[in-house]
């Protein structure tokens, strides 16, 4: 996907994130933990599995999580495949499925956990992007670049593509970072579903080519890789903001870090680190990789606790933070 084209817009000027390359030294883990730093090699560019362990048997809560990444949300290993209708059909039972919709942190995406009713799953994920960050996100520093007031009109799949129809105001105002970051959004929230692979946009009704005053070329359908400048290094899937998670806990997702290596650090309610362990991905150093571990911590107590990524500085040796999710960390 090509990022700038002439448009009869008026042209801003955006900033251009630059990613700093720098040598990750090894480290022993500290404080309590062990470290498993294999990589799941997946089939696809992206890890679109929720890691949703029992309550008590590690994980975040729900229903079982399965061994290794797959790429459909669901309240089960394997959820029914996404349709882009919107309702749930005359006599069928209402299923409610676990998704994730993507907000900002920070410049980069960032999950955050919803429900919808299949089988207009696509549909209802879109919707609830639309509504924006629950006051809770907010608070924790997730917002969103969507234009207040836009509306979803329709979601329809064929071919693995989704055609998400929106209203006009979803390309109103913002430079050049806000406008990917929002279509980085509705890509990453439409592709957790393994039924899609790439989504191709229209506002009212028309397919869009050039999108905002930026004119960022939409020549085809989209997907997750042709928004890395939008994705954080680490990108933690699983658990996300807000989960209540147990020991051993399993934290899985995609990373783009020099060497493919990077740590995951477990803080408690005392701020007491209780995990910090190593993490290879299955690639890195300008290719994204995916990641799949699990390890046990120790809590000094319940309570509201953090799940940092993070490497070491080349330069001095400090840690450098990714990203951070608030958990609620149990013992």
């Amino acid at each position: 996907m090509n990022t700038q084209a002439p448009s009869a817009r008026t042209f801003r000027r955006h900033r251009v994130a630059v990613t700093a390359v720098l040598t990750l030294p090894l480290l022993t883990v500290t404080a309590c933990g062990t470290t498993n730093g294999s990589g799941v090699p997946a089939a696809a560019d992206r890890t679109t599995s929720p890691s949703t362990g029992t309550a008590g048997s590690g994980g975040t809560s729900g229903a079982p999580a399965p061994s290794a990444p797959s790429t459909t949300p669901g309240t089960t290993t394997r959820a029914p495949s996404t349709s882009g209708g919107t309702g749930t059909g005359t006599g069928a039972a209402v299923k409610q499925i676990r998704t994730t919709v993507y907000f900002l942190h920070g410049e980069h995406v960032s999950p955050a956990p919803r429900t919808v009713t299949a089988p207009a799953t696509a549909t209802g994920a879109v919707r609830a992007l639309l509504a924006g960050p629950s006051g809770y996100e907010r608070s924790k520093g997730r917002t969103t670049a969507i234009p207040s007031g836009t509306t979803l009109h329709s979601v329809v799949v064929r071919d693995h593509v989704a055609t998400v129809d929106l209203s006009g105001r979803y390309d109103d105002g913002g430079g050049s970072l806000s406008m990917r970051a929002r279509l980085a959004q509705v890509v990453f929230t439409a592709t957790r579903f393994s039924s899609i692979h790439s989504v191709r946009f229209e506002l009212d009704g028309k397919p869009v080519k050039y999108f905002g005053g930026e004119g960022i070329v939409l020549n085809g359908p989209v997907g997750r890789a042709d928004f890395e400048d939008v994705t954080p290094a680490v990108l933690m899937e699983s658990p996300v903001i807000g989960n209540s998670v147990h020991t051993p806990l399993r934290v899985w997702g995609s990373a783009n870090t020099f060497e493919a290596v990077f740590r995951l650090k477990v803080t408690d309610v005392t701020g007491r680190t209780c995990a910090d362990v190593r993490v290879q991905a299955t690639s890195g150093t300008g290719t994204r990789g995916t990641f799949d571990v699990t390890f046990p911590y120790k809590a000094a107590r319940s309570g509201p606790g953090l799940l940092t990524a993070y490497y070491l500085s080349a330069k001095d040796g400090r840690p450098v933070t990714v990203d951070t999710v608030p958990l609620t960390v149990n013992r």
